[in-house]
């Protein structure tokens, strides 16, 4: 089943009772409920809401990521389980144990899988895409040679038709809407690594010290492309995207539910990340040689 993603952008008190959250508005005094175990993520943006840790400890239980906002309205914090796996010690001692060849072997899939699907996105959107499909099948193991930084300033260099676009966390739109998205990926990502017995911090690419989500952030690298195509559709279709309005936002926020296929199966984003997720630890484990990563 795809678990809800709930987002607050007015001020509210957020409690629980009967395995329910209880939403009572402040400003209309009105009262909703929503099942507990049917949200996957609660993004909360406006500054002037309240939560109960007892609601904190339910959603916990069942591994809900909760997305806080600053005063800009963009995510910045995630708060998440410490375990989210029966077997984590022994998970997390195969990911600790996890050799330098297989952590390059693993990026190296990474890597053909991301630019393999920015290759696939331009070609939906009739751009040329040659160049990539060639780099994606010269990546070496660990990336050695840098297909990765290449094949993204030939992909940013044509996804969009905006003069002057450069993709950066603070350059012109439509980089708000790029960097909206991608956080909330980045949340469905630690979500599924913690489900799935893994540490978010211990990456096999990324490794950051002041980085808190560097597993995260190489695993999400193959879907980022899904990200990019929900912004290219919201630039397609609205002409102002100076301002992450509400309306842009909710089209953001359908990103954990769209259809990916892995190995033929569609299914929704986040469950697709629970695959992923799983067939990493797997890997680790010394069961597989394979991250099952989408295909767009």
């Amino acid at each position: 089943m795809i678990k809800r993603t709930l987002f607050f952008e007015n001020p509210a008190y957020l409690s629980t009772k009967n395995n329910q959250l209880v939403v009572k508005l402040t400003q209309s005094n009105e009262t909703r409920t929503v099942p507990i175990e049917d949200i996957g993520m609660m993004v909360l943006e406006n500054q002037q809401i309240t939560f109960t840790n007892g609601l904190i400890e339910k959603l916990t239980y069942q591994n809900a990521a909760i997305v806080c906002c600053n005063q800009q309205h963009l995510p910045l914090s995630l708060i998440s389980p410490l375990s989210g796996h029966s077997e984590y010690n022994e998970r997390l001692r195969f990911q600790l144990e996890a050799t330098l060849p297989l952590k390059k072997y693993l990026w190296q899939q990474t890597i053909v899988s991301k630019i393999t699907n920015q290759a696939n996105l331009l070609g939906l959107l009739g751009k040329q895409n040659d160049k990539l499909r060639k780099w994606s099948k010269e990546v070496l193991s660990g990336d050695t040679t840098n297909k990765e930084s290449h094949s993204a300033a030939f992909y940013w260099d044509r996804i969009f038709d905006i003069p002057g676009f450069y993709r950066g966390q603070k350059e012109i739109a439509p980089n708000n809407l790029l960097n909206y998205g991608y956080a909330i990926l980045r949340a469905v990502c630690a979500r599924s690594l913690i489900g799935s017995g893994m540490l978010p911090a211990l990456g096999i690419h990324h490794a950051n010290k002041y980085n808190a989500y560097c597993l995260a952030d190489d695993i999400m690298e193959p879907y980022r492309p899904f990200v990019d195509e929900v912004v290219y559709a919201i630039v397609q279709d609205n002409d102002d995207i100076e301002e992450l309005t509400s309306h842009i936002k909710q089209q953001l926020l359908i990103i954990p539910a769209i259809d990916v296929t892995i190995d033929g199966k569609r299914s929704p984003l986040m469950v697709a990340m629970s695959r992923t997720t799983h067939s990493l630890y797997e890997c680790f484990a010394g069961i597989s040689r394979k991250i099952l990563y989408p295909t767009l």
